[in-house]
Formats: C-alpha cells, sequence, structure tokens
C-alpha cells in the first residue's frame, strides 16, 4: 500500500520555466535597467538621443515640453528616426529602437556602418526602456518629406502601423511625446530642478545647437527657458564659480586624436575648462554629452594629465621646497573642471550611466590634456606659478598634518608585523591597506601596488569565525592580531566612543579570490569587522575588492581599432561583453577567452590594472543600510553562529534557489 503523502511536493519540471520576452524583462525588474525614484532617466534617453543628432552635427535644436497631464515632449530637428523595414527583421526599424533591448544604430562603430560615430553607450536598452515604464508613447517622423506617425501603449505590448500623416517638403526631425507609468516610479514627476541641469549641460557642450525648455501652466501662459553658452566649458564653470575667485585664469582647450592616430580611434579625444579656487567649487564631467554624476576613469585620466604637467612646470623652474613630495591630491584636491569626454566604445557602470569604467579612457584624456596644459603653463608662466605656489601650500600642509600622526603612532609599544609589506605615505587619508588572501597573491600585489600609499598584508589560511569569540581571546589568533596593530586600532564594541586617530589607514580593503574559498574568507574578515571593529565600518573605512572572473582578449580591427584586453566581473558581464563585441562585428571564434583561478594567476599589470589601481579598479565600500542593524545582527548571527546549524539549514533549504553558487 502507497504511503500517503502530508503535502504535495513543488514540482521541478518543464512547466517550471518561464521566459521574459519582449520588454517583461524591464516591468519585470525596473531597477535594473533605469532610476525608479523618478521618470528623469527614462526621459533623458529620449533627450540623449536628440542630443545624439545634435553632436554628430545633424539637428540645431533640442527643444522639451512638460504637458500639464505629466507627459513629456522631445523634439529635434535632426534626420529622423528611419521607417523603413529592416532588412533582416522585416519589421519598421523605428519599431525596432522602441521595442527591442539590444537594437540601435550605435553599436556597429566600424567606419562607414554606424548610423552615430560618438554616443552615450552601448548597452542598447535606451528608449526601449523608457517604451517599457510608459503607458503611451507617440513618435512622429519628419522624413524623406513626409510626416510619419507610430503609436505605442501598453509598455509597448499595442503597437499601431507606421502612418504618413502629411507632407513636410524639406522639414527632418523627430517628435516623441512620453506618458510615463506612475506605477513604476515614487514619484509620476520628472523633478524639474534636475531636467534643467541636464539640458542646460547639453547646451554647454553642443556648440551653436539651441535648447529649450517650455512649462505649460494651467492657469498661466507656458513658461519657456533658453540655453546658450557663447563662451562654451569657460563659461559654464564661470557660471558654477559664482563669485568666487579663482587662483589663475580659466584653461581651456580640446584636442582629438587624428586619423593616423596609432593608439585611439579618429575623433576620440576631450574639451575641458579648468581652473584652481581657495574654496570650493563644483566639477562636472561628460561622456558623448551623457552626464557622468560619479565621474570615472576619464576625471582619472584629466587628474593624471594635470598632475604630470604641473609637475614637469615646476620641475623645470625649480619651485619645489626641499623635502616637499607633491602628490595628485596636493594638484587637484582644489582643481574644479568641466570636461567632455568623446569615446568610441564607452563602458559605463550601469544602464543609468553615471560612472565611466573604460579603461582606455585614462590614457585618452591624460595624453590628450597633458601636453596642451604644459604649453599653455609655460605660455602664461604668471598663471603657472600661482598654481604652483597653490599646490605645494596644499603639500605642505598634509605633511604637516601627517607629522601629527607620526608621532602619535610611534608613542606606542606595538610592533609591526613583519610580513607587512607598508606604505611609504603617512597621509592617513590616502593610505591603504590590502588584506590579501595567500601568499602568492600577496607576492602579486606587492609588486602591483604603488608603494607610496597601497600597503599589503598577506593573510595565510582562512581567519578565524570570530563572531562568538571573546575580545580579550581575540589576539590568541596570529593573523588577527597581524591586522589590529597593522591598522593601529583596538578591538570595540559598537556602542563605546572610539578614538581612531590612530589609525593607520584611510581604506582597509579585502582581497580575495573570485570563488567560492575567497567569498567565505571575505565573509570571515567582514565577521571580524562588523564584530570587533565596527566603527571602521560606520565611518566607511572597509571596502571590498572585486577583481574579474574572466579576461577577454579582443583582436585588432583594422588600423584604428588596436587589440583590446578586458574584463569581465562574472558571467553576466561576460554575456553582455561578448554580446557587444559580436554587434561591433568581431567573430565570436576571434575572442579569447580566459578564467582567472585566483588573484595568484594574475601577473602584476593585470592585477593592478583591474584591482589595485585607483583610476580602474572597482571596489565596493561596505555599508549597513540605514534602520537595518538588527536584520543584520539577525544574519550574521544565522550565518556565523555555533549553534545555528538547524537555522542555517532551514535557510539554505527556503533560499538556496536565490543563492549563486560556483562549484
Amino acid at each position: 500500500m502507497a504511503g500517503k503523502q502530508d503535502a504535495p511536493k513543488q514540482q521541478y519540471d518543464e512547466s517550471s520555466f518561464r521566459v521574459l520576452k519582449g520588454l517583461e524583462p524591464v516591468r519585470e525588474r525596473p531597477g535594473m535597467y533605469t532610476r525608479t525614484d523618478s521618470p528623469a532617466h527614462i526621459i533623458q534617453e529620449v533627450i540623449d538621443n536628440a542630443a545624439d543628432e545634435a553632436l554628430g552635427g545633424f539637428a540645431k535644436t533640442i527643444q522639451v515640453t512638460l504637458h500639464l497631464d505629466g507627459s513629456v515632449t522631445v523634439a529635434d530637428d535632426g534626420r529622423g528616426i528611419p521607417v523603413g523595414l529592416h532588412a533582416e527583421e522585416g519589421v519598421p526599424v523605428v519599431v525596432l529602437a522602441y521595442t527591442r533591448l539590444h537594437a540601435g544604430g550605435k553599436f556597429d562603430k566600424r567606419e562607414g556602418n554606424s548610423a552615430y560615430a560618438f554616443s552615450g553607450g552601448l548597452h542598447g536598452v535606451g528608449v526601449s526602456v523608457t517604451n517599457a515604464l510608459s503607458t503611451r508613447i507617440e513618435v512622429e517622423i519628419r522624413r524623406e518629406g513626409k510626416i510619419h506617425r507610430i503609436d505605442f501603449a501598453d509598455g509597448g505590448e499595442t503597437i499601431s502601423p507606421v502612418r504618413i500623416e502629411g507632407s513636410c517638403g524639406r522639414q527632418t526631425g523627430t517628435r516623441v511625446r512620453v506618458w510615463p507609468d506612475a506605477r513604476y516610479f515614487d514619484t509620476p514627476r520628472v523633478p524639474l530642478g534636475e531636467l534643467e541641469r541636464l539640458l542646460r549641460s547639453k547646451a554647454v557642450l553642443l556648440s551653436g545647437v539651441g535648447v529649450r525648455l517650455d512649462i505649460e501652466q494651467s492657469d498661466a501662459p507656458t513658461l519657456s527657458k533658453t540655453w546658450t553658452y557663447p563662451e562654451g566649458l569657460a563659461g559654464y564653470l564661470k557660471e558654477l564659480a559664482g563669485d568666487t575667485e579663482a587662483v589663475a585664469p580659466i584653461f581651456t582647450g580640446e584636442k582629438y586624436a587624428t586619423r593616423d592616430d596609432p593608439s585611439f580611434a579618429a575623433g576620440e579625444g576631450a574639451a575641458w575648462a579648468l581652473a584652481w579656487f581657495e574654496t570650493a567649487v563644483p566639477s562636472e564631467s561628460y561622456v558623448n554629452l551623457i552626464p557622468t554624476f560619479n565621474g570615472g576613469t576619464h576625471e582619472s585620466g584629466l587628474r593624471a594629465g594635470v598632475f604630470e604637467a604641473l609637475k614637469s612646470f615646476i620641475d623645470h623652474h625649480s619651485l619645489l621646497p626641499r623635502g616637499v613630495k607633491l602628490q595628485q591630491d596636493d594638484v587637484c584636491g582644489r582643481m574644479s573642471f568641466v570636461l567632455s569626454a568623446r569615446l568610441l566604445d564607452p563602458q559605463f557602470q550601469g544602464q543609468v550611466k553615471e560612472k565611466l569604467n573604460s579603461r582606455e579612457a585614462v590614457k585618452l584624456v591624460s595624453s590628450q590634456l597633458r601636453d596642451p596644459f604644459e604649453i599653455w603653463l609655460n605660455n602664461h608662466v604668471e598663471a603657472g606659478k600661482a598654481i604652483a605656489e597653490f599646490s605645494i601650500k596644499q603639500a605642505l600642509a598634509r605633511q604637516k598634518s601627517a607629522q601629527k600622526v607620526e608621532k602619535r603612532k610611534t608613542s606606542g609599544v606595538a610592533v609591526l608585523p613583519g610580513k607587512l609589506s607598508d606604505c611609504e605615505s603617512e597621509d592617513i587619508a590616502d593610505n591603504e591597506l590590502f588584506l590579501v588572501e595567500g601568499d602568492s597573491a600577496g607576492g602579486s600585489a606587492k609588486m602591483a601596488r604603488n608603494k607610496e600609499t597601497q600597503a599589503i598584508l598577506p593573510l595565510r589560511g582562512k581567519v578565524l569565525n570570530t563572531w562568538e569569540v571573546d575580545p580579550d581571546r581575540l589576539f590568541a589568533n596570529a593573523e588577527i592580531h597581524d591586522i589590529a596593530v597593522a591598522l593601529g586600532v583596538d578591538a570595540h564594541k559598537a556602542d563605546s566612543v572610539v578614538d581612531l586617530s590612530s589609525l593607520r589607514y584611510g581604506k582597509v580593503v579585502i582581497m580575495s579570490d573570485a570563488d567560492v574559498d575567497g567569498a567565505h574568507i571575505q565573509t570571515l574578515l567582514l565577521t571580524l569587522f562588523f564584530r570587533h571593529f565596527p566603527k571602521l565600518i560606520e565611518h566607511g573605512h572597509v571596502y571590498v575588492a572585486q577583481p574579474p572572473l574572466y579576461r577577454i582578449d579582443v583582436p585588432a580591427q583594422g588600423k584604428k581599432r588596436p587589440p583590446r584586453r578586458l574584463y569581465a566581473l562574472d558571467e553576466g558581464e561576460l554575456l553582455a561583453m561578448r554580446e557587444r563585441l559580436e554587434k561591433e562585428g568581431y567573430r565570436p571564434e576571434a575572442i579569447e577567452i580566459g578564467r582567472f583561478k585566483g588573484l595568484g594567476e594574475m601577473n602584476p599589470e593585470q592585477l593592478r590594472e583591474t584591482t589595485m589601481d585607483p583610476a580602474t579598479r572597482r571596489m565596493q565600500p561596505v555599508k549597513v543600510r540605514r534602520g537595518a542593524i538588527e536584520a543584520t545582527l539577525k544574519m550574521f548571527t544565522l550565518l556565523m553562529g555555533k549553534g545555528e546549524a538547524s537555522g542555517r539549514r532551514a535557510w539554505m533549504e527556503e533560499k538556496g534557489d536565490s543563492v549563486e553558487a560556483d562549484i
């Protein structure tokens, strides 16, 4: 007789699989594709398309209208989106642009095959995400003497045929009206201040292009604002500075690669305006007209180029006092700038494109800016000396501050661990301590580091699980003893008052392999800091390095595209890179992919570029979410507590399908 089952088991068969089609993935997880605080970013995608037409020299006006019903219209006088049938897909190109996540005129960058040589990125989601998160979109296209019209509704699920609604003579352009779907956003309205800043920046960066904003009002005539900057970037930097006096005149310039440039494609380069101020003045940066609010590698390139040029000027004129060592932050800490970079294939961090990740941008911007700035300094010697003296003053203040820390440090009796490779700098703000898994990785890290500011402490084996270790017994473990002595801070409790003035490093970076063992070591170290050094996390001193799992070697593609080496953090990023490279015209078999088994497998140059160089690395700050301290404590107790084995087992049975594992 068959036994009776208490409860039906959940089936796992062919019917368990669901395939998200079309724009469904966006509606299921909108936060993966855009910001959900407001519709600002999905409207920006439409504005960016108009700006790309202007950047290419095809549009002279961009007009945005905020309607009373919450919808937004973006119009330009560019070429108009193509409305004919796509040769391979058999549907109108405008339909592809608004309904396919990986379709657009910005992928194929080979000469002659791309609609845009320079555009705001290659994610390929753009206005299709706008469509997915809108109740309705109306697109009017003036092209080839006719006015074409197409409408999308229900998040892109309902599509009207392309129809002709009249003739337009020689006029061309695109007008898009968007009704954002309030269900997907915290607020259904686009923040006016943010929209104005975006449009103002387009006017700054697009010389000769008129940018206008019309705001419909229920009880008054339409309010209109226009922006124009005849002085370009310099005029905008003056506006940002207001009444703040500059140390020296603003330095402006631009430089782009020519067709015979061996390192970069024709047209790649940057335009800039920069100056030094006694009090802080905000800086702004852009890539292909996209505002990069969180900076990135192009800003790192600008700082590197400025530092090298000024250092050369100071050496040439013998301005540096004896015993003073100039650092980049001494020169660039009080510098404000507006930077507009142009890259052929910009890589951004996330679809929102707020930070540039392209490693080649460091070399591109620094090489284009350094020589013009050095020439300017030598042609304006008084201005150059003013900037040099201002920077040297910052260096002297830093060294004076560091000497105070040195006296406190040497008054103690602790002897630094023998295996610690310490850094030379005494500036706590710049110093970084890397806790590295294993001696082989530690050896690579020592060769890859910047000896001035980066220290290496290799850890042998797995660190003790300290969740339930008594603080008095903590230093019986040699590894934990070495970490504490190197940091210069004693173990403490979350509610205690701690003096962090003896802390020897501004950043403590956990650097482990991108595998299961590495994740385990990372968890043990996070347990140590969360339980016994919580103030370091609270004050933002603890970070986790993100070494890549894959290396992608891309062959040369003609004279203008030298070979490249890319890195991917995980499978998802690898897949996205392969898709992008195939769209660019690379054959899959020509792309070589290697997997790193650990940090020790990387040569020092690779480790420096991917994981240690501030200009190109990826690091995550460790923070406890506001209001989540109790939940965090519960989770640590569940995962690390000795008496929680049964609870862990139940948790893994319930949540195991949502946990990524590298087996």
